[in-house]
């Protein structure tokens, strides 16, 4: 092997060099521990301020999202009102609907119409209030008269005159009902 330097493979040895010594004066060395602990209060009082603005912006951001729900589920009740207001009418085409001839075909795409509505609401979550024959709440119904029947006791809903509805817990229209005295 001509032309060719062997390499040194001897493994590198580090010298430790004694440590070095810094005199200073101890009123220098006071003053710099007491910059130390200052610092050290800073950094602290620091990351307790970033902890909090953290924890700010967390409550800030589930009361966001918090305010937005809200805000659509006020939009789609509002919605659904309008739509309510079109199931009471068909709901009262119904209720004198024909029973023969040309018009009985008739009512009976009037109560196709209205299941399909129905199934709208439905699926939006809106369920009717079930008021007939039941006490009166008025959480959930709203009484348009007081009378005497003889049929039902003091309190109890004798006729439901247009329907309640709730979303989820909450009421979008009580139900509108007679009540026995």
């Amino acid at each position: 092997m001509h032309g060719h330097p062997e390499k040194d493979t001897a493994p590198l040895v580090h010298e430790s060099k004694p440590e070095e010594m810094v005199t200073v004066p101890l009123k220098d060395f006071a003053a710099q521990m007491k910059e130390i602990d200052d610092l050290k209060e800073q950094t602290q009082a620091n990351l307790e301020g970033w902890q909090r603005e953290r924890a700010d912006y967390s409550n800030y951001r589930s009361r966001v999202e918090r305010e937005q729900s809200q805000k659509k589920q006020d939009l789609t009740v509002e919605v659904l009102k309008k739509y309510l207001v079109i199931q009471d009418d068909l709901n009262r085409a119904l209720k004198a609907r024909p029973t023969e001839g040309e018009a009985a075909s008739w009512a009976e795409g009037i109560e196709l119409i209205s299941r399909k509505l129905t199934n709208i609401l439905d699926c939006e979550g809106l369920t009717p209030i079930d008021a007939e024959g039941k006490q009166f709440d008025p959480r959930l119904h709203e009484a348009i008269s007081h009378e005497e029947s003889d049929g039902h006791e003091s309190g109890e809903v004798i006729e439901v005159v247009q329907m309640g509805y709730m979303l989820g817990d909450r009421v979008i229209r009580p139900a509108l009902v007679r009540v026995a005295k």
